[in-house]
Protein backbone atom coordinates (compact mmCIF):
# COMPACT_ATOMS: atom_id res chain seq x y z
CA UNK A 1 0.00 0.00 0.00
CA UNK A 2 1.99 2.72 -1.25
CA UNK A 3 0.65 6.57 -0.06
CA UNK A 4 1.84 9.72 -0.24
CA UNK A 5 3.44 11.38 2.62
CA UNK A 6 1.95 14.98 3.46
CA UNK A 7 4.99 16.04 5.25
CA UNK A 8 5.92 18.04 8.04
CA UNK A 9 4.00 21.25 7.68
CA UNK A 10 1.26 22.05 5.66
CA UNK A 11 0.69 25.88 6.31
CA UNK A 12 -0.24 29.31 3.94
CA UNK A 13 3.17 28.80 3.35
CA UNK A 14 3.78 25.86 2.15
CA UNK A 15 0.16 25.30 0.68
CA UNK A 16 0.92 25.69 -3.10
CA UNK A 17 3.83 23.38 -3.35
CA UNK A 18 2.18 20.64 -1.20
CA UNK A 19 -0.95 20.66 -3.48
CA UNK A 20 1.19 20.56 -6.98
CA UNK A 21 2.77 17.98 -5.43
CA UNK A 22 -0.05 15.83 -4.03
CA UNK A 23 -1.59 16.81 -7.75
CA UNK A 24 0.78 15.01 -9.26
CA UNK A 25 0.80 12.01 -7.40
CA UNK A 26 -2.57 11.41 -7.48
CA UNK A 27 -2.50 12.07 -11.15
CA UNK A 28 0.28 9.04 -11.81
CA UNK A 29 -1.17 7.13 -9.69
CA UNK A 30 -3.07 4.51 -10.82
CA UNK A 31 -4.72 2.72 -7.96
CA UNK A 32 -8.59 2.76 -7.18
CA UNK A 33 -8.03 4.59 -3.55
CA UNK A 34 -4.80 7.49 -3.47
CA UNK A 35 -3.79 6.99 0.33
CA UNK A 36 -2.43 10.48 1.75
CA UNK A 37 0.00 9.60 5.12
CA UNK A 38 -0.36 12.47 7.47
CA UNK A 39 1.36 10.37 10.02
CA UNK A 40 4.36 13.38 10.04
CA UNK A 41 2.29 16.34 9.86
CA UNK A 42 3.27 18.39 13.25
CA UNK A 43 2.57 21.92 11.55
CA UNK A 44 -0.91 22.64 10.18
CA UNK A 45 -3.31 25.39 9.50
CA UNK A 46 -6.80 25.18 7.95
CA UNK A 47 -4.90 25.48 4.60
CA UNK A 48 -4.27 21.84 5.23
CA UNK A 49 -7.92 21.90 4.63
CA UNK A 50 -8.47 23.24 1.53
CA UNK A 51 -5.55 21.54 0.02
CA UNK A 52 -7.53 17.75 1.37
CA UNK A 53 -9.96 18.69 -0.31
CA UNK A 54 -8.38 19.71 -3.34
CA UNK A 55 -6.87 16.56 -3.40
CA UNK A 56 -10.37 14.67 -3.07
CA UNK A 57 -11.62 16.89 -5.77
CA UNK A 58 -8.84 15.61 -7.98
CA UNK A 59 -9.05 12.09 -7.09
CA UNK A 60 -12.77 11.86 -7.24
CA UNK A 61 -12.68 13.67 -10.78
CA UNK A 62 -10.25 10.75 -11.99
CA UNK A 63 -12.88 7.94 -10.54
CA UNK A 64 -10.71 7.46 -7.31
CA UNK A 65 -11.51 7.42 -3.91
CA UNK A 66 -8.76 9.27 -1.43
CA UNK A 67 -7.97 7.62 1.68
CA UNK A 68 -6.20 10.04 4.77
CA UNK A 69 -4.25 7.83 7.00
CA UNK A 70 -2.91 8.74 10.09
CA UNK A 71 -4.42 12.26 10.57
CA UNK A 72 -3.18 13.83 13.74
CA UNK A 73 -6.22 14.54 16.47
CA UNK A 74 -5.60 18.20 16.22
CA UNK A 75 -6.44 18.31 12.37
CA UNK A 76 -9.57 15.71 12.77
CA UNK A 77 -10.86 18.38 15.45
CA UNK A 78 -10.24 20.96 12.53
CA UNK A 79 -11.88 19.46 10.16
CA UNK A 80 -14.95 19.13 12.27
CA UNK A 81 -15.48 22.92 13.33
CA UNK A 82 -14.64 23.66 9.48
CA UNK A 83 -17.57 21.09 8.55
CA UNK A 84 -15.75 19.02 6.49
CA UNK A 85 -14.44 16.08 8.59
CA UNK A 86 -17.32 13.61 7.19
CA UNK A 87 -16.04 14.64 3.81
CA UNK A 88 -12.38 13.97 4.49
CA UNK A 89 -13.80 10.81 6.45
CA UNK A 90 -11.17 12.14 9.56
Amino acid sequence: MMAFTAGTALTHTTAMTELKTGLDYIAKNSAEVVRIDCASLVQFDSSALAVLLAWLRAARAQGKALEVLHAPTKLAHLAQAYGVDELLKL
